[in-house]
């Protein structure tokens, strides 16, 4: 991954509270963009591939912050949200924190508030970025099985022994022991837990 600076994002139709925002956030060194509505937003440009948040107010014009949310998680952008607001409830808080939001803040709110969730956010994301990462590597490795080694190594984190899984698919131990030996090699497993955490990552078994 690319180790660049952080992003900010701000969501809110209110161009002093964007301002004022941006400033408290590059007061910490961050990179800060700036959005009126979440059609903005949306219909921006590519967003650099680095660890982000995005600080929204709850009421937009067009779509809400709520359905904002609902809208990138739709899309796959998973990014967190930090929600602020001067009109917020207990159901509106409730609901944008189920989803997943990193903080729901109230109008006033203090600065270091904000700069706390914002941090907690990117820490979420690079998180979220790294657990990716991994991920993408492990599928790299399993796609590098043979079809036979992956129908073993299956075989092997659902439990099964060499000779059951020999009889199941009509093989010998000694064969079942070359094709495990392999694939593990090529996982790069160093034990038979260290596969199954892998096989667990990867959602194995039922994947062939």
């Amino acid at each position: 991954m690319k180790d660049a600076a952080p992003m900010v994002y701000v969501v809110d139709d209110d161009p002093s509270v964007r301002r004022a925002i941006k400033r408290l956030i590059e007061s910490i060194g961050l990179r800060v963009e700036l959005f009126g509505s979440a059609q903005e937003f949306m219909s921006g440009k590519t967003r650099p591939d680095v660890p982000s948040c995005l600080v929204v107010d709850i009421r937009l014009p067009g779509i809400s912050g709520l359905d904002f949310q609902q809208e990138l998680t739709k899309a796959c952008i998973h990014i967190p949200i930090i929600f602020i607001t001067a009109h917020g409830d207990v159901p509106m808080t409730v609901r944008a924190m189920k989803a997943g939001a990193v903080e729901f803040l109230t109008k006033p709110f203090r600065d270091q508030d904000l700069l706390d969730a914002i941090q907690l956010g990117l820490e979420r994301d690079r998180a979220r970025r790294q657990q990716e990462a991994e991920i993408a590597v492990l599928e790299e490795r399993f796609e590098s099985l043979t079809q036979r080694e992956r129908e073993v190594i299956t075989m092997v984190v659902a439990g099964n022994l060499n000779k059951q899984i020999a009889a199941e698919i009509g093989t010998t131990e000694n064969t079942v022991k070359v094709h495990r030996s392999r694939a593990m090699d090529k996982m790069q497993a160093q034990s038979l837990a260290d596969l199954v955490r892998m096989a667990e990552r990867l959602q194995i078994p039922g994947r062939t």
